[in-house]
């Protein structure tokens, strides 16, 4: 598959060959060597700005997901382009960064084909000794202004983190269910039951949230739905688990003690009253549960914020949108850069 720079901040006009080796170029100059000094802990509080990405007139920087490993953040997330002819084309696209502050241009992970629109990384897990991502198609080559009926779910797999193989349909429905019959679904997150190892759950955004499981990530057993928003994130927490959803607007969350009975505990807009960049809808929020390493010692909220309404004809689903960043010890009293809270 294509791999490339993004585009934005001047690297959209160098030609294709020579994007695609300046990301090449980046990466071998970014990753650590052998041997190499670990990065020191991170200062949270120094960071400038809770904005990662910050989208314009042409980009959206939507749905992300992260990953810590080996002193670096690994962050994967929607790019959304919209091109010459006006037309939004849709890819996976990941950053590193060793501090939160600084990171790598976007480079893309997947082709440009409005038939297919990849998108939406749910989360990254470790299985049979490869790395595992679950993500989206989101189709719309008629114009649509969202997927239609035929977004599926597909798993990417490597080796480290950078390199991804060819995206593999995840069968959700049950291996006797044509990919043509499986119904429109979007925003997958794979989590492995603490109860029962060994077998592995994927939500995902279908007549509320669904749910399948499945001890190979090949075959799966549909269970059903559950009312909850879209961009599903479960985590750990003590003899809970917590999902994280998206309601019309905000962060919402429930817990559990099974992955089958859920309890509401509130929803979150963060600093949204005072982010213009996120007036318009604040969403998909992804935790990354780093308080029990050293490096870091909270659980990191990456999510993105719409400039405008989404449905606004200036913009907020196909651009101006950005990736933000707050953090929080007890998954429930959040922080953020320059945190006023505004009611």
């Amino acid at each position: 598959m294509s791999v490339g720079p993004s585009g934005v901040m001047g690297v959209r006009d160098l030609p294709p060959w020579h994007r695609r080796m300046l990301a090449l170029l980046m990466l071998a100059c970014a990753w650590p060597a052998s041997g190499e000094e670990p990065a020191p802990p991170i200062a949270l509080t120094g960071l400038v700005s809770p904005v990662i990405f910050r989208g314009d007139a042409t980009h959206a920087y939507r749905d992300p997901t992260a990953l810590f490993h080996a002193g670096w953040f690994h962050l994967y997330l929607t790019l959304v382009e919209i091109e010459a002819d006006g037309r939004p084309y849709s890819y996976l696209a990941s950053s590193r960064s060793r501090d939160l502050q600084q990171w790598s241009e976007p480079t893309r992970l997947t082709p440009r084909d409005q038939r297919l629109n990849f998108g939406s990384p749910g989360n990254i897990i470790r299985f049979a000794d490869r790395w595992v991502l679950c993500l989206q198609t989101y189709p719309r080559p008629n114009g649509e202004p969202y997927g239609n009926d035929t977004a599926r779910l597909w798993t990417m797999r490597s080796d480290d983190l950078i390199t991804w193989d060819q995206p593999e349909l995840l069968r959700v429905k049950g291996a006797d269910v044509p990919q043509e019959a499986m119904g429109r679904m979007i925003d997958p997150f794979l989590i492995e039951s603490a109860q029962e190892p060994g077998r592995w759950w994927c939500f995902f955004k279908q007549n509320g949230m669904s749910r399948s499981w499945s001890r190979d990530l090949k075959s799966w057993t549909f269970v059903g739905s559950m009312p909850a928003g879209e961009n599903a994130c479960v985590i750990r927490d003590g003899p809970e688990y917590v999902l994280f959803h998206s309601p019309r607007n905000g962060i919402g969350t429930k817990r559990s003690t099974d992955l089958q009975t859920w309890k509401d505990a509130g929803v979150t807009t963060l600093g949204q009253a005072g982010w213009t960049w996120a007036a318009g809808r604040l969403t998909a929020g992804f935790v990354c549960d780093l308080r029990r390493e050293p490096h870091v010692g909270k659980a990191l909220m990456f999510f993105h914020g719409s400039e405008f309404p989404e449905k606004d004809r200036r913009g907020g689903f196909d651009n101006h949108a950005s990736i933000g960043l707050a953090w929080s010890t007890d998954l429930r009293t959040w922080e953020w850069p320059g945190k006023v809270v505004v009611k």
